[in-house]
């Protein structure tokens, strides 16, 4: 339904013509793993409910084809045993891997390990300020950017060998 939507691909000259594309610093991270404070209603919502959180990353990350549902769900039910972190941490890989993003301050295994809360929130802000908006869900950002004749987030154009 969506296939030919160009989400998290260099789409060529498009790149350096989106509003967003100058102004974020191109191959790392928008914000700290410990900024939560930049915005207080992901990091309230985080606190809370971190499942929420997580489930509605990982179907932007991937892009709808794990629905927010089913994410949150397996995240809360390996929280009840300690190991949310499991399941938590190749969402971040992906994450990084779509805005070509450095593995910071330590391995996304570590970062899970030591701070999901604010790895998730981490994530989060990075996606909203990428251009897609985690609360929105996968279609509504879809049509969102479809409306506004957006391209959507895309990775950094980077060297090939």
């Amino acid at each position: 339904m969506y296939g030919d939507v160009p989400v998290f691909m260099a789409e060529g000259e498009l790149f350096r013509d989106q509003p967003y594309a100058g102004e974020l610093p191109q191959g790392l991270w928008t914000t700290g793993l410990c900024d939560c404070h930049e915005d207080g209603h992901i990091c309230f919502k985080t606190a809370i409910v971190p499942c929420v959180s997580f489930a509605q990353n990982t179907e932007i990350v991937n892009r709808g084809t794990i629905p927010c549902i089913n994410a949150g769900l397996i995240h809360l039910a390996l929280g009840f045993v300690g190991c949310c972190w499991l399941y938590a941490f190749p969402s971040r890989s992906r994450l990084r891997e779509h805005f070509a993003l450095p593995e910071k301050p330590c391995s996304d295994y570590w970062v899970h390990i030591c701070c999901t809360p604010c790895a998730i929130c981490q994530e989060s802000r990075e996606l909203k300020n990428q251009g897609a908006d985690p609360s929105l869900g996968w279609v509504s950002n879809i049509e969102k950017w479809r409306r506004e004749k957006i391209t959507p987030p895309i990775v950094v154009p980077g060297m090939n060998r």
